[in-house]
């Protein structure tokens, strides 16, 4: 016996319904971006490896998918390389997955740079894929939507990306909080630690403080060679309350001593004053336990919550300051963040949050009553869909049982049955299948009927 068929654990297969709300989500998203002046990209699916390798730090490395070079790609393999995991990956490898679409968008700006006016606005909608062990809410292929701005140092592009955020979720209607925080402002706290070499093991660490705990991440540091008396500088500021302006006034006190803090408390604060004047409507916060781990960010990081629903974060982003250079174009900052579409899609179908119209399928079915009926009403289906409503007709003549239940099985509301007696009437009987009511109408007038009937 053949065995069943399956996918990889951590993708997913999705039929009408579900690709009916993920073109919801998408539609919503692209319909803000470009509202703000954002034009579309795309960029392949595979990347050279050496691209890829390096921007996420050493965890992001080891969730790359790698393609194995066609032939033999172990052919020229020397022991020592096995000893070093990515020196035999670049050997046997020489492409990848892409894992996010920001490292692929900066490399993008730097081949095309001549091309491009600067500052340069992005948005960008597709697959990315990590070798992540599959979870709720955790996909080894997953949708995102970014939006990104290079070539300007303004905060204002920052608050545009919160601005965004507020207007998509507000539009999607998620309850959701916008949670803040900036990187200069954990270098300053590990500057102050005395650990400011040790940037990445700390940042990799607090980022897990949702996921883990307080004591997992204490314990994780002092295995990352973390000393318990900078663990007791940092764990205050983890646990610290209050508003966004005592936050900022009481680390600002901590980094007292950290010229690079104090630029990012500074940030923070410029930031907080702009959201107050441009009326948001989604509630900010200062998180300073916030740190996306991705090495790659330098200024301020951004995270959104669901409130009504039990998920990771749907979304987030930040500044990168170098970025481009790491391909040889120094001096182009950025900003932006991504919408991740699956989660945003479980938190929408786990609040029955999708509209009734985002089904996108047939709103109505012509019954196949005989060939000749089948002509004449041909013109009728052509007018239906002149007009936008979706409709198909049976596609062969049997039984009328058979064919309501295909009606019933893909969720179509009406059934339109046009017999001998109706051809030579010019009449359509309608009936609805969801109350079982069943009207004759003119067949000049059934495409009014419909759209009335939709109401």
């Amino acid at each position: 016996m053949a065995q069943k068929p399956a996918i990889p654990k951590g993708t997913r297969d999705f039929g009408a319904k579900e690709m009916a709300g993920r073109n919801y989500i998408f539609d919503t998203v692209r319909s803000v971006f470009k509202k703000y002046g954002y034009t579309p990209l795309e960029t392949p699916s595979m990347e050279n490896l050496s691209t890829l390798l390096g921007k996420y730090g050493e965890e992001g490395d080891k969730l790359l998918f790698k393609i194995l070079n066609s032939g033999d790609a172990f052919a020229g393999v020397e022991p020592q390389m096995l000893q070093n995991s990515n020196a035999l990956a670049m050997k046997v490898c020489e492409k990848g997955l892409r894992y996010d679409l920001t490292v692929p968008f900066a490399r993008y700006v730097v081949q095309h740079h001549s091309e491009l006016a600067f500052p340069f606005k992005r948005y960008q909608i597709q697959p990315v894929w990590r070798a992540d062990r599959p979870q709720k809410g955790r996909y080894r292929e997953f949708y995102q939507c970014d939006v990104d701005v290079v070539g300007s140092d303004s905060l204002l592009n920052e608050l545009e990306l919160v601005q965004i955020a507020d207007e998509v979720f507000g539009r999607l209607g998620i309850n959701v909080c916008i949670k803040l925080n900036n990187r200069k402002v954990l270098f300053g706290l590990c500057d102050v630690m005395g650990h400011p070499d040790k940037m990445v093991d700390i940042t990799v660490a607090i980022d897990k403080i949702d996921k883990i705990g307080l004591d997992a991440v204490k314990e994780e540091l002092v295995e990352r060679g973390i000393d318990e008396s900078a663990i007791r500088i940092l764990e205050p500021v983890l646990l610290m309350q209050g508003s966004a302006e005592e936050k900022l006034e009481a680390i600002g006190g901590v980094l007292a001593s950290s010229e690079t803090g104090l630029k990012g408390v500074a940030e923070l604060k410029e930031l907080f004053s702009l959201i107050r004047s441009a009326g948001i409507r989604t509630g900010v916060e200062i998180d300073l336990s916030l740190a996306r781990g991705l090495n790659y960010y330098t200024g301020a990081i951004f995270e959104v919550k669901a409130l009504d629903f039990t998920i990771g974060s749907i979304c987030g982003g930040g500044r990168y300051d170098n970025l481009t250079g790491i391909f040889g174009l120094a001096g182009l900052s950025g900003v932006g963040i991504s919408f991740g579409a699956d989660r945003i899609y479980d938190v929408l179908s786990g609040l029955g949050k999708f509209p009734d119209d985002a089904i996108e399928g047939s709103r109505a079915l012509f019954a196949n009553m005989g060939r000749e009926e089948v002509k004449a009403l041909l013109p009728l289906a052509a007018s239906l869909r002149d007009a936008g409503i979706n409709c198909e007709i049976y596609a062969d003549s049997v039984k009328l049982k058979k064919q309501f239940d295909y009606a019933d099985r893909k969720g179509i509301p009406f059934m339109i049955i046009i017999g001998e007696s109706e051809v030579a009437s010019h009449t359509a009987n309608v009936k609805n299948l969801s109350t079982g009511e069943q009207k004759t109408v003119n067949q000049s007038e059934l495409v009014d009927f419909l759209l009335c009937a939709e109401k």
